[in-house]
């Protein structure tokens, strides 16, 4: 086998990887929600390999058919990348960051990953309807051109998506020296990668040495760096957050009575993490994340929550929660936006849980009070 099969071996076997990897990220119960910000990251990168393998594959150029309807299948999907890094950083190192609607303003340049696919439908349209000319050549060196001057901007996106994220993490005070280690290491990946890539973008947008590099080393320099970028992350990702599911600190069963001072320090923190650091917004909150986040035993905040409080860890998350969604309403937010998105920006994770749980805290239903916020029966 000569060096184009390894490669092209290579490429399938790190897109196939990639794939398997995104899956149990994205699909997985009891995982939290910044496994799947990682997972799409996997994903697109390796759906980027595949493109480039199936640009190798001999079997595509014998079936013209799939040769064809891949002129409009986006593969090189790019420019989400950064902000995924970003918001990924941030939710690994604060429990309580959630993606709101103003986040995803983010992934709007995605339209620039789009182009190429967008000017093949244009020209087949224009063919079927008889407005454009059977000229395929000024759409091909269009989109040819177009390929290697967007590749700017995905470079420089990315580029200051990890700055941005690097920033954060020295800015942000971190407990979990766990997750500060690795997201070091993730940032430290990218940066590398970004740097091998500037190498070979420099020759590759000047005209005179285009073809040169293509013929010469074509994309094993940055895409061999891909495949391996996708075995890490996939790996050592679902390694590190399997790990992050289990309780930080174990200690023995908590035994009644409840020292006065534990419990004091106990509700202290609980209440900070949750008026202060707002974790509730967080709908993947469980009892491990609080206890991760407070350093308390589990045991100890159910005890304190169950005796001291009077109420459940979900009743005593949902408090809040339902708080921030009755400030939304007297902010009459309601008139721009749906019960179920003021829900989900309160940290509730469906519009059935939030139904559930406010008509026990207040004795109504959402569009009960809504319509007469004044009157609750219970709070």
């Amino acid at each position: 086998m000569n060096f184009s099969g390894i490669f092209s071996t290579m490429l399938s076997l790190g897109a196939l990887q990639g794939f398997i990897m995104s899956g149990l990220l994205f699909f997985a119960r009891k995982r939290p929600a910044r496994d799947r910000l990682l997972a799409l990251v996997i994903l697109l990168i390796a759906t980027a390999c595949l493109n480039l393998y199936l640009n190798y594959a001999s079997w595509v150029g014998s079936v013209p058919l799939v040769g064809f309807l891949l002129n409009f299948v986006p593969l090189i999907i790019i420019m989400p990348i950064g902000p995924l890094i970003y918001f990924y950083v941030r939710s690994t190192l604060d429990p309580a960051f959630v993606v709101t609607r103003q986040h995803r303003l983010h992934f709007c340049p995605i339209i620039i990953d789009m182009v190429p696919q967008l000017a093949a439908v244009i020209y087949v349209a224009g063919i079927v309807t008889g407005v454009l000319d059977r000229r395929p050549q000024p759409w091909v060196t269009f989109i040819d051109t177009y390929n290697v001057y967007s590749d700017i901007l995905r470079w420089l996106s990315m580029t200051l998506y990890v700055y941005f994220s690097y920033r954060y993490m020295v800015a942000t005070p971190i407990s979990n020296q766990q997750h500060l280690q690795w997201i070091r290491q993730f940032l430290k990946v990218f940066l590398v990668f970004q740097l091998i890539w500037l190498v070979y973008l420099v020759p590759y947008v000047i005209p005179r040495y285009t073809d040169w590099l293509l013929d010469k080393v074509d994309w094993y320099p940055v895409y061999i760096p891909m495949v391996i970028l996708t075995y890490y992350l996939g790996i050592k990702g679902y390694m590190l957050t399997a790990a992050g599911e289990m309780p930080v600190v174990k200690s023995p069963a908590v035994t009644q009575p409840i020292a006065a001072s534990v419990v004091s320090e106990a509700v202290f923190l609980l209440v900070n993490a949750m008026e202060q650091d707002q974790l509730y917004l967080n709908p993947e909150l469980n009892l491990s994340i609080v206890a991760r986040y407070t350093g308390l035993p589990q045991k100890t905040i159910s005890a304190v929550l169950n005796q001291h409080l009077q109420k459940s860890f979900n009743e005593f998350v949902n408090e809040y929660r339902i708080a921030a969604f009755k400030q939304k309403i007297a902010e009459s937010r309601q008139e721009q936006f749906t019960i179920l998105s003021l829900a989900l920006e309160s940290g509730f994770n469906s519009l059935p849980t939030f139904q559930r749980a406010f008509r026990n805290n207040t004795g109504m239903s959402p569009r009960e009070y809504m319509n007469n916020p004044g009157k609750v029966i219970k709070s």
